[in-house]
């Protein structure tokens, strides 16, 4: 009998042959939960609610200096550049990244990862140190949004924001300098010209990031909790093998002309020029074939205040997940 197991997971091309059923894992019968992914990682980090999930990278590596009752899985469902997650008001005093020295910043929260990866490339490449800049936390759709996980961070200047009142909305009346964020501001979003990205050609920027580091950088990984994980170790495996197997097939999708997998008209063209610059293999999963990456988040992580101190990559994953067999 196939062992019984729930995933709660965003919805991506990467994930959808598992989500469908094109897709099984060996010896599972998978049940997906699509989520928002902000749902998925509070309950996920709250109440551990599901056998299998999406996380935050950023939260799972300060769940291994704590009671660690997960076990994640060298997948990653989301990743993106991040120079594109910065906003400033158009008539503002932020005009390049160094005015960011001496700046307050709404953050969603200090841990989401795509803050761990601005804040890090900030003070490698722009001359911005972490503990020069004022966090304040907030929501962008509604006030009020806390951390999910409990963190004091030495050094830092963190708080929530004073105001009933979203980070759009503070940037836009001045008491924000700047906005740092994986989700799209909804003001922004509508076309009000009182709010502009930091770099208004952020592609160009995230090219030139990655020509220069090699990096894509990863958002999420996916978690066992541990208590399933301990039960079957088996299963880190299987869902290793799927998860990869899912991402093939929408990489076999990328650029195909006949019937588009996405709404996108040039979506062939894009994809042709991505394997130009970033290799046929652009988005990969294991440990190996991201090690710079995983090392400078863990990196970043620890000197933002956030890990307790830098783990060896190898600690991060099932071991089951670190080797195959040969034939």
């Amino acid at each position: 009998m196939a062992k019984q197991l729930t995933l709660a997971c965003g919805s991506y091309d990467r994930t959808a042959a598992l989500a469908d059923g094109r897709v099984r894992a060996e010896g599972i019968d998978l049940t997906v939960l699509t989520l928002p992914v902000e749902e998925i990682f509070f309950r996920t980090a709250k109440y551990r609610e599901f056998p299998v999930s999406e996380m935050s990278l950023s939260s799972y590596l300060l769940t291994l200096d704590r009671d660690a009752p997960f076990v994640a899985l060298p997948v990653f469902p989301s990743r993106s550049f991040r120079h594109n997650g910065v906003y400033v008001r158009t008539d503002g005093p932020i005009s390049s990244a160094a005015d960011l020295v001496g700046a307050t910043v709404g953050i969603p929260e200090y841990q989401v990862t795509a803050a761990v990866w601005i804040r890090g490339i900030l003070a490698d490449l722009h001359g911005v140190p972490v503990r020069s800049v004022a966090y304040r936390t907030g929501g962008l759709y509604g006030a009020r949004r806390v951390e999910k996980l409990s963190i004091d961070p030495p050094g830092i200047d963190l708080k929530p924001v004073e105001k009933d009142a979203t980070l759009g909305e503070l940037l836009i009346d001045g008491t924000l300098d700047a906005i740092y964020s994986p989700r799209v501001p909804p003001e922004f979003a509508a076309g009000d010209p009182r709010i502009r990205r930091l770099w208004i050609d952020s592609k160009a920027a995230e090219v030139e990031y990655f020509e220069a580091t090699g990096i894509f950088p990863m958002m999420h990984t996916v978690v066992i909790r541990r208590d399933v994980y301990e039960a079957d170790r088996w299963i880190a495996r299987s869902l290793m093998k799927a998860f990869e197997a899912a991402k093939r097939v929408a990489e076999a999708q990328l650029g195909e002309t006949a019937a588009l997998s996405s709404m996108l008209p040039w979506s062939y063209q894009e994809a042709q020029q991505t394997r130009a610059l970033m290799g046929q293999e652009f988005w990969t999963y294991g440990l190996d074939e991201n090690r710079v990456a995983l090392e400078t988040l863990l990196r970043y992580s620890a000197d933002q205040g956030l890990a307790s101190g830098v783990r060896d990559v190898s600690e991060l994953f099932a071991p089951e997940t670190a080797s195959a067999f040969v034939i």
